[in-house]
C-alpha cells in the first residue's frame, strides 16, 4: 500500500469539503488502484488528507491524468496558502486498517530514528486493543527518514480522551516515549471519508 498525506490552511472549509467529496463522482472512477481516503479539518483550519492507494505507481498515475491535474488546481486555488505532501511507501494496518465508522480521527506525525522500533511496539494488536478498545484501527505511514503519519480511528472523542488517561505497563509506556516524544497531534472532530 502506499500512502499520500496532504495537508495545507484552508479557512474556505465548507467550500474544500464539498469540493473533496465530489473528486470520487466527477474524476475518481479514473483512478486506477485508489483505495479511499481520510479528510478533516483542525481547529485552525488545517486541513489533512490522508489517501490511500495500491502502489505508489496508481498514485502517480493518478496524479499524471490530465483531469486530475485540473481537479487539484481548483483545490489549490481554494487554500490560504501552500499545500505540503508526504509520499509514504512503508505502510502498516493496525487492527485491520481505518474506518469509515470512526467519529473522531487523530493524526499524529511525528520522527523516529528506528522505524522498525515503532512498527513492533504499534504490531502488537492484542495488547492494543487491550489497553485501547475505543480504537477501531489505524494506518501508519513512515517516510524514508524517519518522519511518520499515524491516523488512528476512534469511535468518538469522549472514548479516546477517556483511553489516554489510563495507566499503561512500564514498557509499553517506554515505547510510547519514545515514538511519541517530539510528535504534534492534530484532531479531526468531524473527520469524512471517501472509498471506492
Amino acid at each position: 500500500m502506499f500512502i499520500q498525506i496532504i495537508q495545507g490552511r484552508c479557512s474556505r472549509q465548507d467550500e474544500l469539503r464539498a469540493m473533496a467529496s465530489s473528486w470520487r463522482t466527477e474524476i475518481g472512477g479514473g483512478a486506477v488502484g485508489w483505495l479511499g481516503g481520510t479528510f478533516g479539518f483542525t481547529d485552525d483550519d488545517l486541513f489533512l488528507g490522508v489517501v490511500r492507494f495500491e502502489s505508489r505507481e496508481a498514485a502517480m498515475a493518478n496524479a499524471a491524468r490530465p483531469e486530475q491535474t485540473a481537479w487539484a488546481e481548483r483545490m489549490t486555488a481554494l487554500m490560504d496558502g501552500p499545500m505540503e505532501y508526504h509520499d509514504c511507501d512503508d505502510v502498516s494496518l493496525l487492527l485491520g486498517g481505518g474506518s469509515d465508522e470512526a467519529g473522531f480521527v487523530q493524526v499524529i506525525r511525528g520522527r523516529v530514528d528506528d522505524p522498525s522500533r515503532l512498527k513492533a511496539m504499534l504490531a502488537d494488536a492484542d495488547t492494543l486493543h487491550e489497553m485501547r478498545p475505543e480504537i477501531l484501527g489505524a494506518t501508519l505511514a513512515i517516510e524514508p527518514d524517519g518522519t511518520f503519519t499515524e491516523t488512528v480511528a476512534f469511535t468518538d472523542e469522549d472514548s479516546a480522551r477517556a483511553g489516554e488517561t489510563k495507566n499503561v505497563p512500564d514498557e509499553v509506556r517506554g515505547e510510547l516515549e519514545y515514538a511519541m516524544r517530539a510528535a504534534t497531534f492534530y484532531d479531526l472532530h468531524h473527520p469524512w471519508f471517501e472509498s471506492p
